[in-house]
């Protein structure tokens, strides 16, 4: 028989699948993928039911409801001062993954250069391969996560198309501060090249770290696709709603993709997501706020185990080096371990580097804190009883 897709094909099973799975098996407490176990907001809640009965169920918009969009348009106002005609340069998909496809898939011709920093989401690479994309990676690594300015510099050309750029980055949990975005603002404008500014953490920021979107610095409003998600900014992973924002052009471009890919996205759960958007300031302001202390607890937790717990100013992660707790092997192995022997999951590291099994990055494992307190508190008992007997 004739072969499936062989680029697609070879990556095989994603890591997030795989632990969580073998969490569920061994009744592991699940801190390796990053969905929180709350059920949400109960006023969002309710809006997608209220929707359901007195709204359309068919097809909305391609584009997204009007409600939606204009709240998307008015949340990037309102917290970035960024000024937008809502009809023009707002796109609703189903979730940020779909988004970050769409802009991808309609941005790129065949033989474009991309360029991408490590450790890297997982849908990035095989997206941008299946789109004819040629990959040009750079690294930030542990423990400080310093951007190689003239690495960076070196690898774009006159044939790069865009840059895709994470911030607050998962899994490295950085914020990138206002010199770093000028500097690759810069190398857009003199390449003439786009970015794609995956966002979705924009309101999970601690100690005092500011999201900047790199659409704000001067020379990026024509150049930006900024991507954020309802299923990270109201703790709904599941509602897979993403909002796109751009120049016309560029909104056009992914909207060619977008209409091929889902065409759509539910009705109620865009009328929801348009109230949940209408929110005032405090309950983005809390949200960063809770995580925060949520992350201060694992940390805390971990590091009175032995953890060497990286600072984490971003997102649901946090990433740890467990080599001082003795010789456990490739990262891997200890998170099997971990799951099947201390009941609590985690993702191994090296798996958002292309060769990081070859290096020196076998020692790092992300744990999610996107938990209710009692779920982390007794993930660090676990951890605790296992580490104690070893």
């Amino acid at each position: 028989m004739k072969q499936t897709n062989q680029l697609l094909g070879e990556y095989g099973t994603t890591i997030f699948t795989t632990m969580s799975a073998l969490a569920v098996e061994f009744n592991a407490i699940n801190l390796g993928q990053g969905f929180p176990d709350s059920n949400g907001p109960d006023d969002i809640l309710d809006e997608a039911v209220r929707a359901i009965k007195y709204e359309s169920n068919q097809y909305p918009s391609m584009m997204g409801i009007k409600e939606l969009r204009e709240a998307t348009a008015k949340h990037s106002k309102n917290f970035y001062d960024i000024d937008l005609d809502w009809e023009n340069q707002t796109m609703i998909t189903a979730g940020a993954t779909e988004a970050i496809a769409s802009s991808l898939f309609g941005l790129i011709n065949p033989g474009d250069e991309v360029i991408m920093i490590e450790p890297l989401y997982d849908c990035y690479l095989p997206m941008v391969r299946r789109a004819g994309g040629i990959p040009k990676l750079v690294r930030i690594e542990p423990p400080n996560w310093q951007l190689p300015y003239e690495e960076l510099e070196a690898t774009f050309s006159p044939k790069t198309k865009l840059i895709i750029l994470n911030s607050p980055t998962n899994p490295a949990a950085k914020v990138y501060k206002l010199p770093e975005l000028e500097f690759i603002a810069s190398l857009i404008e003199k390449y003439d090249a786009y970015a794609i500014c995956d966002e979705v953490y924009e309101h999970l920021t601690y100690d005092g770290a500011r999201h900047i979107p790199l659409i704000t610095l001067p020379g990026m409003y024509e150049r930006c696709v900024r991507i954020s998600s309802a299923g990270k900014t109201f703790s709904m992973t599941g509602w897979k709603i993403g909002y796109s924002i751009g120049a016309p052009k560029l909104i056009e471009a992914a909207s060619k993709a977008h209409q091929f890919l889902t065409f759509t996205a539910p009705p109620n759960l865009q009328y929801a997501v348009a109230r949940g958007l209408k929110k005032e300031k405090d309950y983005f302001f809390n949200l960063g706020k809770d995580m925060e202390l949520k992350r201060d607890l694992l940390t805390e937790g971990l590091e009175s185990i032995g953890f060497n717990v990286l600072r984490s100013e971003g997102t649901y992660f946090l990433v740890a080096d467990y080599s001082p707790l003795g010789d456990f092997g490739l990262d891997t192995e200890f998170c099997k371990t971990l799951i099947m022997d201390a009941g609590v999951g985690a993702v191994p590291f090296s798996a958002f580097y292309q060769q990081g099994r070859n290096d020196d990055l076998n020692n790092f494992v992300r744990f999610c804190y996107c938990k209710k307190n009692n779920t982390l508190e007794l993930a660090i008992n676990r951890l605790e009883k296992y580490f104690g007997a070893t």
